[in-house]
């Protein structure tokens, strides 16, 4: 009985999160709370712009917007309980909570190889851009993000189910800010390899292919637009080095966290990498794929404009 009692589910998982550096939760309570507001309002921006500016009905701001929802998503899912667990004492997720929340950040963070269809569509935009339109023909354009979401459905189905129907072994203090597949898996007190195996080739289709992905196709955009001109030379230069940067982050911590032994020690250190990809990188996606763009501050000031107009009208 004690050992039926000792795999059982706990009623509770204790995020010990960052509670071991008292003194940094303040500091990081304030940096993740702007950092959410940021990524909050940027997203939502496009989202609202994308749709009520018919300019920017184009295949390119409809992945965006399937990114910026994403991201507004993905954050939150997770920042409320993180910003609970860094202001107060208490540190507890219950069961159920424990559940939504690895369910819904698992198919929401696997979602986010809509990355490499963004990539897609400005190689071909580029690339080839007498037969973009063509290419990217509206059922395209659908398939490919249904494609993306029904991916991370699945995976996260899978993967998720796999490792909440391992039992644990009476400790249920989980060494992060959030429920997370591999630090669950170091509960278990049976052999873990099926899960293992599971996670990383779900890694591999869902984060090591549409980064290889991103990378061809920069690589062929970088090629092409330094062939044309000097001008050609700094856009690529630009373009490419600033969406690089925040696809490495993304990919490059989440590689971290999923592309080494489950028992590994060195997912102590995950909780320090994990805000990188679910706080950071939201944040900076709207302002590195869209905000900066000529096309919605002119759409963003027009709608401005007319509801300004229309107010004092």
């Amino acid at each position: 009985m004690r050992g039926i009692a000792n795999a059982s589910s706990p009623e509770v998982f204790v995020l010990l999160g960052f509670s071991a550096r008292p003194s940094l939760e303040p500091v990081l309570f304030m940096l993740v709370s702007v950092f959410y507001v940021v990524s909050i309002v940027g997203n939502s921006i496009i989202i609202l712009v994308s749709c009520m500016d018919v300019r920017l009905h184009t295949p390119m701001y409809f992945f965006l917007t399937n990114l910026s929802f994403l991201d507004t998503s993905l954050t939150t899912s997770i920042v409320p309980q993180l910003l609970v667990n860094l202001w107060g004492p208490q540190k507890t997720i219950s069961y159920g909570g424990c559940v939504v929340q690895l369910y819904i950040s698992h198919w929401l963070g696997a979602t986010v190889s809509v990355l490499a269809v963004v990539s897609y569509d400005r190689y071909a935009a580029i690339c080839r851009p007498l037969h973009y339109s063509v290419i990217m023909h509206p059922q395209f354009c659908m398939g490919l993000a249904f494609a993306s979401w029904l991916g991370g459905l699945i995976t996260s189905m899978v993967g998720s189910t796999l490792t909440m129907l391992l039992p644990l072994c009476g400790n249920n203090q989980i060494d992060h800010f959030l429920c997370e597949m591999p630090l669950i898996m170091q509960l278990a007190c049976v052999d873990t390899s099926l899960n293992e195996i599971e996670m990383y080739l779900a890694s591999f289709i869902f984060v090591v292919l549409p980064l290889s992905l991103i990378l061809i196709s920069y690589g062929h955009i970088t090629a092409v637009l330094k062939i044309r001109s000097a001008e050609g030379r700094r856009k690529a230069i630009k373009t490419c080095s600033s969406h690089g940067a925040v696809v490495s982050l993304f990919y490059g911590s989440i590689i971290f966290m999923y592309l080494q032994p489950a028992k590994s020690n060195s997912r102590e250190q995950g909780k320090f990498i994990a805000p990188f990809y679910t706080v950071v990188t939201p944040m900076l996606n709207p302002l590195i794929y869209t905000l900066r763009n000529k096309d919605v501050k002119r759409a963003l000031s027009s709608i401005l404009l007319e509801n300004c107009y229309g107010f004092a009208g």
